[in-house]
């Protein structure tokens, strides 16, 4: 049965979306790639989640603090400096993450818009998040550089590592300290933020808020075919585009959880994906597992349930899940169809794994668990469907349907060099 237009999302706007300073966003290009951000100046933003890679990494889960080069020919270093663990989760695209509606980010909601504390945000800093953060953006921005494994890097390394241990905003002031004693980020922040008259005057709210400003204009992209069709061009998309549309927002139910114009209930569901990697666990769980939203709320009913991600662009962040489980469109489409039997049917191989020989034996150690085995796959939100090859092929076309025409050509791109003077990946 045809799809109707009460099935279908509104169109995305500008007006949809937060405004940003243009002078905010072009300082913000270059924090993103400058690695003073990181405790060992050794690691950007832009490290995992870079231009060539639709603002990802390429990996399942990536290769953090201490690792060497980008996207899937990330290596993990060696000696002393090499990697200690894996980022337990996939690298998050970061498309259209200023649109007006998000309240919540991180693949577990671990941070949500909310005045609990205070300052605006329920987020891993609690009370302790510094005030005057524009956007959840901008408060997401603060964590990965107080993340051991992402940028702060180990105790005894840097002076961030050491200040995360002792308490998690002791490290935003160093950091800041770092980019604003640069003349030209000095400069700059003076000329971006109109209450900043001196370069004393800048601190990790303002750092966080042209980060905000970057990402926010850069990954916004609502130009696809879709959005097309959407705006009333009926010819926008092919008829296999088409029948996957009317499969995804009619019998297969896609729609049920990517749903409203960002293709995303902003809710989280158990998909049963396979386990693999360190995980995110609640504090003193014994288990090498990722317990998903259970971990922030401590509710039992959040147990291996993860954020609902958003699809725009989603041809361009392979792979898929999480933690990256499958590498390609079809496979997660696969999984979605047919949960258990997509689990039973999952190799190892099918993660992008970079080898780290002295990782290898946590890697798919809780495959080797029966009881979590038993206990994460009794956990499931999708029904499974009887689909045919045609109409997997269809939905697999609609989500291809999903990239912008422009989604390539970004306005700013990445910076050739960087105030710091350090090396851009």
């Amino acid at each position: 049965m045809p799809v109707s237009a009460a099935d279908l999302p509104a169109p995305l706007t500008e007006a949809d979306f937060i405004a940003f300073d243009d002078a905010q966003a072009q300082l913000g290009q270059l924090l993103f790639y400058d690695k003073i951000l990181s405790g060992n100046r050794n690691i950007s933003c832009g490290t995992c989640h870079h231009h060539d890679f639709g603002g990802t990494d390429g990996l399942s889960l990536g290769i953090g603090e201490g690792g060497v080069g980008v996207g899937p020919e990330r290596r993990p270093g060696e000696g002393d400096d090499r990697v200690r663990k894996r980022i337990p989760r996939n690298a998050p695209a970061l498309w259209n993450l200023a649109h007006e509606d998000i309240r919540v980010l991180f693949h577990d909601g671990r941070l949500e818009v909310s005045d609990l504390y205070g300052n605006g945000f329920d987020t891993p800093a609690q009370e302790w998040l510094p005030p005057g953060l524009e956007t959840a953006l901008a408060a997401q921005a603060l964590f990965p550089m107080t993340a051991q494994f992402e940028m702060a890097g180990n105790v005894g390394e840097n002076e961030v590592a050491g200040a995360v241990n002792d308490r998690i905003d002791a490290a935003w002031p160093i950091i800041a300290k770092r980019v604003r004693t640069i003349p030209a980020y000095g400069e700059m922040f003076v000329a971006a933020f109109p209450h900043i008259d001196s370069p004393e005057q800048v601190g990790i709210v303002e750092i966080a808020n042209a980060l905000a400003a970057f990402m926010g204009t850069e990954w916004r992209n609502f130009d696809s075919p879709f959005d097309a069709y959407l705006a009333g061009d009926t010819g926008a998309l092919t008829e296999a585009q088409r029948r996957g549309m009317e499969l995804f927002y009619g019998d297969a139910g896609c729609s049920a959880c990517h749903a409203g114009p960002l293709l995303s209930d902003q809710q989280f569901h158990a998909l049963a994906l396979p386990q693999f990697g360190p995980g995110r666990t609640r504090a003193h769980d014994p288990y090498v597992r990722d317990v998903g939203r259970v971990g922030k709320s401590n509710r039992l009913e959040d147990s291996y349930r993860f954020r609902t991600p958003m699809l725009r662009n989603v041809t361009l962040t392979a792979p898929y899940g999480h933690n990256g489980a499958f590498p390609t469109l079809e496979g997660i489409v696969r999984h979605h169809i047919a949960p258990r039997e997509s689990l039973v049917r999952w190799t190892p191989d099918m993660a992008r794994l970079p080898d780290i020989p002295w990782l290898a034996p946590v890697d798919f150690l809780v495959q080797d668990d029966p009881i979590e085995r038993r206990r994460h796959a009794a956990v499931l939100d999708l029904a499974p469907q009887a689909r045919t090859e045609a109409e997997i092929a269809d939905l697999v076309a609609f989500l291809g349907a999903l990239e912008g025409v422009t989604a390539k050509t970004r306005p700013l791109g990445r910076p050739e060099t960087v105030p710091s003077g350090l090396p851009v990946d």
